[in-house]
């Protein structure tokens, strides 16, 4: 192995092992704030089941819930417990917090693909638009656009486009994530994925696979756009320095046309930034997810989380809650991996 490509190679290892020495501190913050703010709220049977039960009744549950033990001791409980894996049980219908991230979870892993989809589809060509077209009217439009669908609640977009697209036009369906029957036939099948886009393909039925199409829409619409917004200024800001760099001054010299110029050498340099606030707008979007799902009742993780704190179930909230910590963290990971990989600036 030459020694520049053993230099990169070891400076990639010492990078990822750094980034994931502080990602175990990251996390441990984060666990721990989540727990605190639970407790500072107060127990959880307390919480929820403080008007229904005597007093009597409640201490004993306290007791035999461990709720009346010092809080160092639930803390170290509750983080054993969740290097375990175990997020609990909801008080609410004694679900798994674990099952539910796995079933509900499916939903909104779905919910996010279909939104990242409209983010680049919607956002990447708009930014190369806006950068071509620079301070002239198409430029202004699509800046306009961004900020509009970036600063606008997610909840008033999703629904206007309720109001518009379904009770309006009646186009598309206005919640959910399929019809009743969609979702009763592919429920039949042998080991459901919970991911609908995929069990209906699974089923051989084109009229499930469009069913769960369209009830997807709305909702992937509503949240992606959010995202193209930030897309669309990356994109345009990179992509006016890019074109005005040494290196693609040298390529025009050399007399490569224009479009290659701008496709080959800016425009991939351009996407560099993108991949680096992925992971940020992974916790965007999840955080998206709960007023989306909510809006559309689309049963995912931010719905469920939204019925339990309904429900003032502080055992299922504190799980999910965790867990999308977890996520979130674990994805930032990924992305600086991925962000060293493309650019090997960021590993010296």
């Amino acid at each position: 192995m030459p020694r520049t490509q053993r230099r990169s190679s070891t400076a990639l290892l010492r990078y990822l092992g750094l980034r994931l020495v502080l990602m175990i501190p990251t996390v441990l913050i984060l666990v721990t704030v989540v727990f605190l703010f639970m407790r500072v709220i107060g127990d959880p049977i307390t919480a929820a089941q403080g008007g229904r039960l005597s007093p009597a009744e409640l201490e004993a549950r306290k007791e035999a819930a461990g709720y009346n033990r010092p809080i160092w001791v639930q803390y170290l409980e509750y983080l054993g417990n969740v290097l375990r894996g175990d997020f609990g049980v909801s008080t609410k219908d004694q679900r798994q917090i674990v099952d539910v991230l796995i079933t509900n979870g499916a939903a909104t892993i779905e919910l996010v693909f279909w939104a990242l989809l409209v983010a680049f589809v919607v956002g990447i060509p708009l930014g190369r638009l806006a950068a071509r077209f620079h301070d002239r009217l198409p430029d202004v439009t699509i800046r306009t656009f961004a900020v509009l669908v970036y600063a606008a609640p997610v909840f008033f977009v999703g629904l206007l486009a309720k109001l518009v697209f379904s009770s309006a036009l009646g186009w598309l369906p206005a919640s959910g994530r399929a019809s009743f029957e969609t979702r009763l036939e592919l429920g039949r099948l042998e080991q459901p994925s919970h991911f609908l886009i995929i069990d209906a393909i699974r089923s051989g039925n084109g009229e499930y696979v469009i069913d769960v199409l369209r009830h997807a829409v709305l909702p992937a619409l509503t949240l992606g756009l959010l995202t193209a917004g930030i897309f669309i200024r990356l994109i345009r800001i990179n992509l006016l320095e890019t074109v005005r760099a040494d290196y693609v001054t040298a390529a025009r010299a050399r007399g490569v046309p224009e479009r290659k110029v701008v496709s080959k050498h800016a425009f991939r340099n351009a996407l560099i930034p993108v991949v680096t606030v992925m992971g940020m707008e992974i916790a965007l979007m999840l955080g998206g997810a709960i007023l989306t799902e909510t809006t559309f009742e689309w049963d995912g993780i931010g719905y469920q989380l939204s019925q339990y704190l309904l429900a003032r179930d502080f055992v299922a909230v504190q799980g999910i809650v965790t867990a999308i910590a977890l996520v979130i963290a674990a994805a930032s990971f990924l992305i600086d991996v991925i962000n060293a990989l493309v650019d090997p600036r960021v590993r010296y």
